[in-house]
């Protein structure tokens, strides 16, 4: 009996350690990421602004592994932004995951443009809208961004933990892409960035 509980405290405290190794990741992912947004030339906000920046709580559960299903030869498409300009993307892959026992689907774009940039060539964007939206984040939806080098025997980690805002969110003038409406998801992802309030 003694050594049963032994083995259920080892085990407790193993879960536990692992938890809170994620969510010092995603408290680290939070930091480079409000430090990445100042430093860009067109940053939306001003640095007095940073501290209105706010997250739901880490939830691994909000981490999920998603199958991937390549869609060669998808043709190009335009995508509104919040301007009314357009920007061209071709989808990539759509991904398959479940959340909560249920299904869902999510496709994959690669910018257009950007395929013809090494530094981007394998980048992949995720815009999605859920029913969080206009509540506890913003109501035009919010991005994922995830490597082609992230597929591992296709399959890939998506993790609405670190998913974020639009500069739209933040200001107007800028051409934010709107989540297609095959993005749309019949659920709460209460994760990630929350509406920004200033």
């Amino acid at each position: 009996m003694k050594r049963l509980f032994t083995i259920l405290l080892l085990v407790g405290c193993i879960t536990g350690a692992a938890a809170q190794s994620y969510t010092d990741s995603i408290a680290k992912h939070r930091e480079h990421y409000i430090k990445e947004l100042l430093e860009n030339k067109r940053a939306p906000i001003k640095p007095h602004q940073a501290k209105d920046i706010h997250f739901f709580a880490a939830d691994p559960a909000y981490r999920v592994w998603a199958e991937v299903k390549e869609t060669p030869g998808s043709q190009p498409f335009m995508i509104p932004t919040k301007s009314s300009k357009q920007k061209p993307f071709r989808e990539y892959a759509t991904l398959t995951f479940k959340l909560k026992g249920e299904t869902y689907t999510l496709h994959a774009y690669q910018g257009v443009d950007l395929i013809k940039d090494t530094a981007y060539k394998n980048y992949l964007f995720i815009p999605f809208r859920d029913q969080t939206n206009y509540e506890s984040t913003y109501g035009g939806g919010r991005y994922i961004d995830l490597s082609i080098t992230d597929i591992v025997n296709d399959r890939i980690v998506l993790d609405f933990n670190k998913c974020y805002n639009p500069y739209c969110a933040y200001a107007d003038g800028f051409n934010c892409p709107i989540p297609p409406s095959e993005n749309s998801l019949q659920t709460d992802i209460p994760a990630g960035e929350k509406t920004f309030i200033h």
